[in-house]
């Protein structure tokens, strides 16, 4: 029986990752702010075939990192896979938005992950084994526009994790990047931004997704039995970062296109008008 610890899975992506587990009658701790809907994922973990129990768990705290691992020695005694999921958005250019906006997201999307993944590995060095599964994202690769504050944390996320895919496969842990591009989760409710186009525009491209929650859990799980280095599995995804390695001229003319026609809607640019 695998031990499966994952961060945000109280709803969204981590609910679904949670529940793909339990298809293989994982024991999962779901790690979470929000206890409520922890116990609901819970009762579904256990309907699909799992078990587990919650964690109460602030990530971008070490001390309570290092409560769970406590917790987790007791309960268990040793990790399988270790998922740091928990995130949130911000969508604002370089020069909007607050600079506390700045630390929030990068206190959960990127220090979370970070001390996830440093409360973890020493244990399963000495156990000679353990995954780890770290959310980035889309625009961890492709780093469009308008969106500087969650680029920076989810293109640290995947250097971190291509880090770790070298550095610790010697001792048996291994490590993927889930780089999935938008789809329909609750994201957007926790998004952060002081342009209110922005919203409607997450909306929008929520809503044509090809994929939802279920499929992105689906593609990191194969992606962990093929020990991939990045799951990026979305289909305009692969397209685009193909286009960005091999035809960078292409890319830059898509991103300029992008980034004159947000200029129109600089609000800044307004009130100077």
């Amino acid at each position: 029986m695998q031990k499966v610890l994952i961060t945000g899975a109280a709803s969204g992506l981590g609910r679904a990752l949670a529940l793909r587990f339990a298809k293989t009658g994982a024991d999962i701790c779901i790690a979470d702010l929000n206890t409520d809907e922890s116990e609901k994922t819970l009762e579904l973990v256990k309907q699909a075939g799992g078990q587990g129990w919650c964690y109460e768990l602030n990530v971008s705290q070490s001390a309570q990192w290092q409560q769970l691992l406590s917790e987790v020695e007791q309960r268990w005694g040793s990790i399988d896979v270790v998922i740091n999921n928990a995130g949130v958005a911000t969508g604002d250019r370089l020069d909007h938005g607050t600079w506390d906006d700045w630390q929030w997201v990068l206190d959960i999307n990127l220090n979370g992950v970070i001390l996830g993944c440093r409360t973890f590995t020493p244990m399963m060095k000495q156990q000679g084994h353990g995954y780890f599964i770290n959310t980035a994202s889309l625009a961890g690769l492709m780093k469009a526009p308008s969106m500087s504050s969650y680029n920076v944390s989810k293109a640290a996320v995947v250097a971190l994790s291509e880090t770790m895919y070298y550095e610790l496969q010697p001792y048996g842990i291994n490590t993927t990047a889930l780089c999935p591009g938008f789809f329909k989760t609750n994201l957007d409710k926790s998004l952060r931004t002081s342009d209110p186009k922005m919203h409607k525009f997450v909306d929008k491209v929520f809503a044509s997704s090809e994929l939802d929650a279920d499929d992105v859990a689906e593609a990191a799980y194969q992606a962990m039995q093929k020990k991939k280095k990045i799951c990026n599995p979305h289909k305009v995804g692969r397209r685009g970062y193909f286009i960005k390695r091999y035809m960078p001229w292409l890319f830059d003319k898509m991103m300029f296109q992008m980034a004159y026609q947000t200029k129109k809607y600089d609000p800044q640019l307004e009130n100077n008008s």
